[in-house]
């Protein structure tokens, strides 16, 4: 058996230290960036939107997580999120991975993960 994808990403403390990185690509990557300025102008926001994302990934890698907010679907309804965006996304995402020293089995789970997503998060 291998070792459950929670425990590939560290745990609770590699989570939150994966979710900080990749909010902070987001931030850094001028084809998404605009889209999270109203949380990098609200630190409460931010803490609120960094805790839900630690809560969804611990939870839906199999960590002890509770993920309590809104559907993905609820969430990008009305964003209108290009495909690009979505890749951009997922850019930096496996960026975060790799800085983190993540193998390449764990970087494909993610990978298809975030895919099984996509068709509730671009243009809806």
């Amino acid at each position: 058996m291998s070792t459950p994808l929670y425990e590939r990403l560290g745990s609770a403390r590699g989570v939150s230290a994966l979710v900080d990185r990749i909010v902070d690509a987001h931030l850094a990557n001028p084809e998404i960036n605009p889209r999270y300025q109203a949380l990098k102008e609200d630190p409460e926001r931010m803490a609120q939107a960094k805790q839900h994302l630690r809560n969804f990934l611990g939870e839906g890698s199999g960590g002890p997580e509770k993920y309590e907010g809104r559907s993905m679907l609820e969430i990008h309804r009305g964003m209108n999120i290009s495909e690009g965006e979505y890749m951009a996304v997922l850019d930096d995402i496996l960026k975060s991975l790799d800085a983190h020293g993540v193998d390449e089995e764990t970087r494909r789970d993610v990978l298809a993960i975030a895919y099984s997503l996509k068709d509730e998060i671009v243009r809806v």
